[in-house]
């Protein structure tokens, strides 16, 4: 893990990985659209947590919050992977994401 933090990895202990996260949460980056490192399956791209004005239900009514919010994208090979498989892979990050302790679980 330090020698991925320092920039230090040689190319032979980055081989074998079937997707990468990128990450760019600490830039004010709304989304993007990451490129597949082949000959990896899927890349996932993180953005930035931002308050935005979102439509919840309350009792039954439809109300407007101010809620933190991040954009999440897969970018899979279809030769490889099943859009509806990733679609249930993206979700399933959702509910992670959403619910932490699930984690643990």
């Amino acid at each position: 893990i330090s020698k991925a933090r320092e920039g230090k990895l040689s190319p032979d202990e980055m081989e074998g990985g079937t997707i990468t996260l990128s990450n760019l949460g600490m830039y004010p980056v709304q989304h993007f659209t990451a490129i597949i490192n082949p000959p990896e399956a899927a890349i996932l791209s993180v953005s930035s947590v931002r308050k935005k004005a979102v439509v919840v239900e309350k009792d039954g009514e439809d109300v407007i919050e101010i809620r933190p919010m991040m954009n999440i994208q897969l970018s899979v090979d279809h030769r490889l992977i099943d859009g509806l498989l990733a679609a249930k892979f993206v979700g399933y990050m959702k509910e992670l994401l959403e619910n932490p302790l699930k984690i643990l679980m």
